[in-house]
C-alpha cells in the first residue's frame, strides 16, 4: 500500500524539510501522487546520482506498467524529444543537436545577454521597485531562447504566453495548456519551413542543416526539439535566477561579499543551483527490470521519480547542506542532471544566471525585498521550484 505524497502546500512552502524526512526514513518510498497513481521517490544522493545514469531506468513511456504514470499528453510531433528517449535514438539525436548547440555558441552570446540584462534594468531603474520575475527573470531567457532559435520578434509575446500557460497553468482556465500546445504545434512547422526557405544565423537553421553521415533530424524531431529547447530553456532559467536572488537577499553577508568580489559570481551559480535549484524531481523513469536500493525493491515498469532537491541537500554528500555557501568547495550537485540526460542547455542557463545576478548586484546596491518574506508565492508544482513573483525595491 502506497502512502500519500507529502502534503502539497507544505512541500511548496519548504520542500527541503519534506524531503529530509523521506531521506532519513529510507532510500526509496512508494507514495500516492496527486493524481492517485503510485510513484517511487528516491531521495539519497548516492542513489539518485547512480540511477540518473543507470541504463535499466528508461525514459520511454512504453516501459511503464498499466495503471502507472499518465502525465501530460503531447502530440507525437512534440513528444519525440530527448526527455522521452533512450539510446540509440537518444544518442543519435543528442549527437546531432550537440553539433549545433556548442559551448562556443553559448559564450559568443554573452555580450547580447549582457546588453539585454542592462536594457531590462534600465526600464525599471527610475521606478525604484520591480517584480524581478515579470520584469527581469522571465523576459531575459525567453528573449535569449527566441534569439537562439531565430524566432521573429512579432511572435515572441505569443511564445511567452504559451510557455507560461504550460509552466503555471491557471486553475480558472483549464484549457489554456491544451491551447498553448496546439498553438506551438501549428507554429513550429511553419517556422521550420520558413528557415528552410530563408536560412538564418540561428540554432534552428543549424539543426535543419546538421548531418552525421547520412543521418539528419526528421520533421517531428525538429519540431519537438525546438519545443523542448524553448520550454526547458525558459522554465529552468527563470526559476534559477529568481531563487538565486532570493537566496542572496536571505543572506545579506553573502550578498555583500559577492557584490564586493563580482568575479565569484560564476562559481556562486553552482551553489545557487544546489541550494535551491529549479527542479525538485528529475523527469520520470521506468525500470526495465527490478531495481534494489538497500533492501528496497522497485518493480519493473513502475514510475520512479529521482529527487534532485533531496540529493542536493544530503548531509552524506554535502557538509552543512542547508547552509548557503557561495564558495562551497564540494562540487557534483545534480540540479542539472547527470549521465546521458544531463541538461544540454546547462552552459546557457549558467551564463544567463551569472550575467543576470551579477548585473543586478552591480546596478542596484540597495536591493531589498519589497514584501514580507512570508508573503512570497511559489509555483504550485511538485516538480518545479520557482517563485511566481519577487517584488523588490532598490
Amino acid at each position: 500500500m502506497a502512502t500519500a505524497f507529502p502534503d502539497l502546500p507544505a512541500l511548496i512552502a519548504d520542500p527541503h524539510a519534506s524531503y529530509a524526512r523521506l531521506r532519513e526514513a529510507g532510500p526509496a518510498h512508494r507514495v500516492t501522487g496527486p493524481d492517485g497513481l503510485p510513484v517511487w521517490v528516491v531521495t539519497r544522493y548516492r542513489d539518485v546520482r547512480r540511477l540518473l545514469a543507470d541504463p535499466r531506468l528508461s525514459l520511454d513511456k512504453t516501459h511503464r506498467l498499466p495503471g502507472n504514470y499518465t502525465g501530460f499528453s503531447l502530440p507525437p510531433a512534440l513528444d519525440a524529444n530527448l526527455l522521452n528517449m533512450d539510446p540509440p535514438d537518444h544518442t543519435r539525436i543528442r549527437r546531432l543537436v550537440s553539433k549545433a548547440f556548442t559551448p562556443g555558441r553559448v559564450e559568443a552570446m554573452r555580450p547580447g545577454v549582457q546588453a539585454l540584462a542592462d536594457g531590462l534594468l534600465d526600464a525599471v531603474a527610475d521606478r525604484g521597485r520591480a517584480d524581478l520575475i515579470a520584469d527581469y527573470a522571465a523576459p531575459l531567457p525567453i528573449t535569449v531562447i527566441c534569439d537562439l532559435l531565430g524566432v521573429p520578434h512579432a511572435s515572441r509575446p505569443d511564445f511567452r504566453a504559451w510557455t507560461d500557460a504550460l509552466i503555471a497553468p491557471d486553475p480558472a482556465d483549464p484549457g489554456a495548456a491544451r491551447h498553448a500546445v496546439a498553438a506551438m504545434l501549428a507554429y513550429f512547422p511553419q517556422l521550420i519551413a520558413d528557415k528552410r526557405r530563408e536560412p538564418g544565423d540561428d540554432l534552428l537553421t543549424d539543426m535543419i542543416g546538421v548531418r552525421d553521415g547520412g543521418d539528419r533530424l526528421t520533421e517531428d524531431e525538429l519540431t519537438s526539439l525546438a519545443f523542448l529547447i524553448l520550454f526547458a530553456g525558459y522554465e529552468n532559467t527563470v526559476q534559477l535566477i529568481g531563487t538565486a536572488v532570493l537566496a542572496l537577499l536571505d543572506h545579506p553577508d553573502e550578498l555583500a561579499a559577492l557584490r564586493a568580489d563580482p568575479a565569484r559570481t560564476a562559481d556562486a551559480v553552482e551553489e545557487f543551483a544546489r541550494y535551491d535549484g529549479p527542479a525538485l524531481l528529475a523527469i520520470r523513469r521506468f525500470p526495465r527490470e527490478d531495481v534494489e536500493l538497500d533492501g528496497v525493491r522497485i518493480p519493473a515498469g513502475e514510475t520512479v521519480m529521482l529527487s534532485l532537491a533531496s540529493a542536493n541537500r544530503d548531509p552524506e554528500r554535502f557538509a552543512e547542506p542547508d547552509r548557503f555557501v557561495p564558495d562551497r568547495k564540494e562540487g557534483g550537485h545534480l540540479a542539472l542532471g547527470h549521465g546521458i540526460h544531463y541538461c544540454v542547455g546547462a552552459p546557457l542557463a549558467r551564463l544567463e544566471t551569472e550575467v543576470a545576478v551579477g548585473t543586478l548586484l552591480r546596478r542596484f546596491p540597495a536591493l531589498a525585498l519589497d514584501v514580507p518574506r512570508a508573503d512570497l508565492r511559489w509555483r504550485p508544482s511538485l516538480r518545479a521550484r520557482g517563485l511566481l513573483a519577487l517584488p523588490v525595491r532598490f
